[in-house]
């Protein structure tokens, strides 16, 4: 089975003109998620009761990692331990688990996050932490696909039953990963597309990178590879969910619309539309 997927639901306003109902709107679209807000911060249970709520009963989310749990920088006001952040974390989201609601947790690690023994043990101590809950783990440092490690990697992550996250991004030299269409886990698979805008990944200072690094618009040609790509992996993994994260033009909805004609899938169990009069 193959799913198709954004990053976020606010920002795709050729699927979710109404500001009042962008979540139903994006859910008679689409049926997955990436919940990038809570890598923000970890939410009230009053959000995620609600986001359980406006959602059909096979909607599903992928939570992102509370930024701290995937060791990246933290606010000066964040002073809780990471014990603690873990647990907060869990039990924020333990009534989306009940409810069948999450996809995988997405554990997205920064570029400083090289292949080395510490970072291994800690990616340990992450499977032990979150149990028997499905996670998705995202790297950014190249050293995990180098040469050298790569097919050490890819047999951790499956000794770990971590989801692999097969990465479309620009091969810039200090943060990136190379496209590695791999299933280490035989029940799931994402392919996180993030565009292919080099510059933007660059991160050059004098530009706002935040908002313009995906700034992309994926070809025909170009979805043709990941349809390819998506089949394959679809005869070692039970799911396989693409998630397009090129948000920033507006490119991931239509993006997303073609990939799923390509393809030739319909999404069952979707939200009603909303009917707009004098269309």
């Amino acid at each position: 089975m193959i799913e198709i997927g954004l990053t976020g639901w606010s920002d795709h306003g050729t699927i979710t003109p109404d500001p009042k109902r962008k979540l139903m709107d994006y859910a008679s679209h689409f049926p997955v998620v990436e919940l990038d807000t809570s890598f923000y911060a970890i939410p009230p249970g009053k959000n995620v009761a609600r986001w359980i709520e406006s959602t059909p009963a096979d909607f599903q989310f992928i939570p992102k990692a509370y930024g701290p749990l995937t060791t990246h920088s933290r606010r000066a006001e964040e002073t809780r331990s990471l014990d603690e952040l873990f647990t907060l974390y869990i039990e924020a989201f333990r009534p989306m688990v009940e409810s069948s609601k999450v996809k995988a947790f997405l554990f997205q690690f920064p570029p400083l996050f090289s292949c080395v023994r510490e970072n291994v043990d800690y990616l340990r101590k992450v499977r032990q932490i979150m149990g028997d809950w499905p996670v998705a783990v995202e790297f950014r440092h190249k050293s995990w696909f180098s040469e050298e490690f790569r097919e050490g990697t890819l047999q951790f992550l499956k000794e770990m039953q971590f989801i692999n996250v097969v990465v479309d991004q620009p091969q810039t030299p200090d943060n990136s990963i190379p496209f590695v269409p791999v299933a280490t886990n035989p029940d799931k698979t994402f392919i996180r597309l993030h565009g292919r805008n080099y510059e933007g990944w660059l991160g050059d200072d004098s530009v706002d990178w935040r908002t313009f690094r995906t700034l992309y618009d994926y070809s025909a040609e170009e979805l043709a590879t990941i349809k390819e790509a998506a089949l394959a992996l679809e005869k070692d993994s039970k799911e396989v969910t693409i998630i397009f994260n090129n948000n920033s033009g507006g490119h991931a909805a239509p993006n997303a619309k073609t990939l799923q004609k390509m393809l030739g899938i319909e999404f069952e169990g979707l939200a009603p539309r909303q009917l707009h009069l004098f269309e």
